[in-house]
């Protein structure tokens, strides 16, 4: 019964450098269900393993699960190669097709999801990634596994160029517009042209173009059991970025009703013309604020009213 305790100290000094081993040639270890069961499951443990479960390969079709793989690599980057790095705790990931048994193991029917399993004990509901609620950003991991493990994780990002890049090419063209027509310049004097930036600048924010940036969530999410595609989100606390989109075009499709509502109005064509643009106003209006309406109750259980759409 003496050795009982020597054997499991050697079983926990060989799992572990073995994991150290792994690290040190990725950040991120990959994992299928027997080495699951072997270095997270199994007793005696004194690190903690966050998971990514995923579903990366071309047939599942989840460009959610690539895109936070990315993140996933940059968190565990960080960490690698910083002072925070240590033996208390590693990053690995499960792929539905290389460890399908570990999905059924835990009940999961969707990815991808993140799952941090402490030393001792078993994962409560905060060691549970809320996802939907935070996005994948790498920044927004760090902070959870900060607050799950006590290591921070200062997140470095490799250089990206192409936002500046973009930002110079529009100067340089804005610049070479003013440029050759630097004899002429009514053209930032005109209203309408002021009008029309303005106007799409308060579409952008108020669809939720902001929140996105802030919170990176996924595009969409889609079932990787039923293949089923989401698009707008379920809860009021979170939303997805092809949401934003949908909600972007559905104002603007509403704005458009009632600029052509005020030119039927007040314009100056024959009155079979100013016909046709109220009844096109009216028509957008309604079927467009319906459509609002319809996502704003999908998303705001128990909100009594509707229009045309229940």
């Amino acid at each position: 019964s003496g050795r009982r305790p020597l054997l499991a100290l050697g079983g926990l000094v060989d799992g572990l450098g073995q994991l150290m081993d792994w690290t040190g040639r990725r950040a991120v270890i990959r994992m299928n269900g027997e080495k699951f069961r072997r270095f997270v499951k199994a007793p005696p443990r004194n690190y903690s393993v966050v998971i990514m479960f995923t579903a990366l390969q071309p047939q599942r079709q989840c460009g959610v699960c690539k895109q936070a793989d990315e993140e996933y690599q940059i968190l565990a980057n960080s960490w690698r190669y910083s002072t925070a790095f240590t033996n208390k705790v590693f990053f690995a990931t499960v792929d539905f097709d290389e460890g399908s048994d570990v999905f059924q193991m835990l009940n999961m029917n969707s990815a991808p999801s993140f799952i941090h399993f402490p030393a001792k004990g078993k994962p409560k509901k905060s060691d549970s990634y809320e996802l939907q609620v935070r996005g994948f950003a790498a920044e927004q991991l760090a902070r959870w596994v900060g607050d799950r493990t006590d290591v921070q994780i200062r997140v470095i990002r490799p250089p990206n160029y192409a936002g500046p890049l973009m930002l110079g090419f529009l100067l340089a063209v804005i610049g070479g517009l003013a440029y050759l027509r630097r004899n002429n310049l009514e053209f930032l004097y005109n209203k309408n042209v002021w009008a029309f930036s303005a106007l799409c600048f308060c579409l952008i924010m108020t669809s939720g173009q902001m929140w996105n940036h802030i919170r990176g969530p996924p595009y969409a999410h889609k079932n990787p059991t039923t293949g089923q595609v989401s698009y707008i989100h379920g809860s009021s606390q979170a939303q997805f970025v092809a949401e934003t989109h949908i909600v972007l075009f559905f104002n603007s499709a509403v704005t458009m009703g009632m600029v052509l509502l005020h030119e039927a109005a007040t314009s100056d064509m024959d009155i079979g013309k100013r016909k046709i643009m109220c009844v096109a106003g009216i028509g957008l209006v309604m079927l467009f604020f319906s459509w609002l309406l319809s996502i704003f109750r999908a998303k705001y259980h128990g909100y009594p009213y509707s229009f045309l759409l229940s």
